[in-house]
Parts: structure tokens; sequence; C-alpha cells
């Protein structure tokens, strides 16, 4: 016996006043259409046009379908919509939507030069792969690698759509820097193994200010994570100079950052009243010193501290010697919870360290 599919639709319970239907004559449908939203922020703030005129593009004219201005978009709303492997556009390659937010005028690619490529309206992995394997100094005269990408017009613009995103200039911001794992699965060039994430990864660097990228420079693990940070701060921080120059800036950092490489470049020159650069505020790791400067800052506070439970940040300067010698004077900040964490940090510098082995 034969089967028979005659239903236009499946009929539900209702919910409220609304039937509940399913039919199957929707056409070409999706699951990716949050994208759309993403196409509206673009439109207005126009920041994947100017990430593609960061690119060159030495491919002959005539033999492309697809520019870098398409490229660019296609790779971007991809990894936004989880698509992270590029031969994920095996597929996605003929997807409409997609190319609703490229900016396809050929949804469909019915009207593709090539019949094998009909169908498909935007490019396949190979092609996005080179784009991303161009070097800044490709040529014309390479075979393969005519997409070539301008590093410091790709640096500047970050810090531009920051500074454009301000209709006056702010009268302090804090720039964040950090360094964490990008973990690895196979055998990639600069593959590391990283002692502290346990596993093998890059170490890139970070420079944020609020939710505002300025700066991700992809690195090998193989290097102190603080390695690098003085020269993207001169690049950030005297191009906003540029734009504010009466802003204050706070360098801002965990212990992995307090290097005397960072906090000498925060210091004004000797003789000099204005800032170069900006103010340090990094975070360093237990000393033996610490527990005896918290005692004696405890003193210090009124009474109503022994009374208070939070967390109470104690600004006390305090003589401390490191191993290495520092360019300049210091002062640091101590964090004790309570009078009896103070006492306690006390005893535990004072307590001999035991080494094994």
């Amino acid at each position: 016996m034969s089967t028979e599919c005659t239903l236009d639709q499946l009929e539900f319970h209702t919910l409220g006043g609304r039937d509940v239907v399913g039919r199957f004559d929707v056409g070409r449908i999706t699951s990716d259409g949050g994208g759309l939203l993403l196409r509206e922020v673009d439109q207005r703030l126009g920041v994947l046009a100017r990430v593609a005129e960061c690119f060159s593009d030495y491919r002959n004219p005539n033999s492309v379908e697809h520019s870098v201005r398409a490229l660019v978009p296609q790779r971007v709303y991809g990894l936004a919509l989880g698509y992270e492997n590029l031969n994920d556009h095996d597929a996605l390659r003929a997807d409409s939507l997609l190319a609703l937010l490229v900016g396809k005028r050929d949804l469909s690619g019915a009207a593709r030069e090539r019949s094998r490529d009909r169908g498909y309206p935007l490019a396949g992995s190979s092609t996005l792969n080179r784009l991303e394997l161009g070097h800044p100094n490709a040529t014309a005269a390479d075979r393969y690698k005519r997409i070539s990408a301008d590093p410091g017009a790709l640096d500047r613009l970050l810090v531009d759509v920051f500074l454009e995103s301000y209709a006056k200039a702010p009268r302090e911001i804090w720039l964040d820097l950090d360094a964490t794992d990008d973990p690895l699965h196979g055998h990639q060039e600069g593959r590391f193994f990283h002692g502290y994430y346990r596993c093998y990864c890059y170490l890139p660097l970070y420079i944020f200010c609020g939710e505002h990228l300025l700066c991700a420079r992809l690195r090998a693990s193989k290097r102190d994570g603080a390695a690098g940070s003085v020269e993207e701060l001169e690049r950030i921080v005297t191009q906003i100079r540029a734009r504010w120059p009466t802003t204050r800036i706070v360098i801002r950092g965990d212990s992995g950052f307090c290097r005397d490489a960072i906090m000498s470049w925060c210091r004004p020159p000797r003789g000099l009243r204005a800032r170069p650069g900006a103010e340090s505020a990094l975070a360093s790791g237990p000393g033996p010193d610490h527990g005896r400067g918290a005692c004696r800052a405890r003193h210090h506070r009124p009474t109503g501290y022994h009374r208070s439970s939070i967390s109470d940040l104690l600004r006390s300067p305090f003589a401390q010697q490191t191993q290495k010698p520092c360019s300049g004077r210091r002062t640091t900040l101590l964090q004790a919870r309570s009078a009896h964490d103070a006492m306690l940090a006390d005893n535990k510098a004072r307590q001999p360290t035991l080494a094994s082995g």
C-alpha cells in the first residue's frame, strides 16, 4: 500500500486565541535570522566597509566575482553567527541570508558566470583562505596571495571607532590590559605548551577601554604575558592624545603586567609636569613586605573599620624591597578584608619559607 501525503498543514492545539499549525510550503528557511540585526548595526556604523578599505587587492578585476568588500563581511558575519572554520563556507556559500547580509544582488547565485558556480552566490573556503593568508608585502606578481592587509591601518581603525563613539572628550578613561589563552587542538605554527593554562595555546594580548577593543595581537605562548605592551600602549595613547589632549588616561592590569618597563613608561620624564603617556594602576604579586604594610595601615584606619565586614582598599605608602631595583618610587595599594586577615597576612610574612628538593 502506498503512503498518502495529502495534508497541506498540521494542526495543533491552539494557544489562547491563536491557531498553531505546521506547513511545508514556506520555501527556504534559516536559523540565522539574528544576522539581520547585525546588518542594521553595520548599516549605521559602516565598520565593515572601513575594514575592507584596509586591504589592497591585486587580483585581475576582470576575473573577480567576489570583491574584498564582499569577502570581509562574509567572513565577519560567519564568525558572528558561530561559523568559525573556513570550510564552513563550502556550505554557507549557498546561503541566501548570508548573501543578503553581504550585500549580494543575486541571492540565489543563478546569474553566476560559470555553470558550476550557479546556485552559490558567495565565495567558498579557498577564496576566503587567500584573504586570510595574504601578507602585507603581497604584490600582483604573487601567484596566489594577491590580497594584502595593512596592519597599521587595521590597528588605527580600532582606535578611531572608539574615539568616534564619544560626542566629546571624556575627563578620564581606563585602558585594561589582558593576556589570555587561545587553546589549540592541532599542530598549528607557533604552538607551545603553557604551564599556567596547562594546554597548548596562543597567548594573545588584548587592550580594552570599557567594551571597546583597542588592540588584539596574536602571539605565541612562549613569551611573557606583558611582552609588547609598551609598544602597543605607545601607539594607542599617542593616537588618543592627538584627539583628546587633556583626558586623564589610566593603565590597568593584573600582576602579570606589573613590569617596571610599563610603569616607567607611564611616569613623566624628570623635570616635566605634563604627562606624555598615562598613569598606571597595576596589581602586584604578594611580597614579603605586604603583610607588615597591611598591618601598619590597619592601625591608621578609623575604629569603624574594625566593625566593617566589607572589603576595604587601603592606601598606605610603605618601603618595599624588590629583588631588582625599580626606576622610580612606587605607591602600593593593599587590600585587606578585615583586621583579622591583615594579622594573618603579617604572621604569614614572618614565617620562614621552606624550600623543597
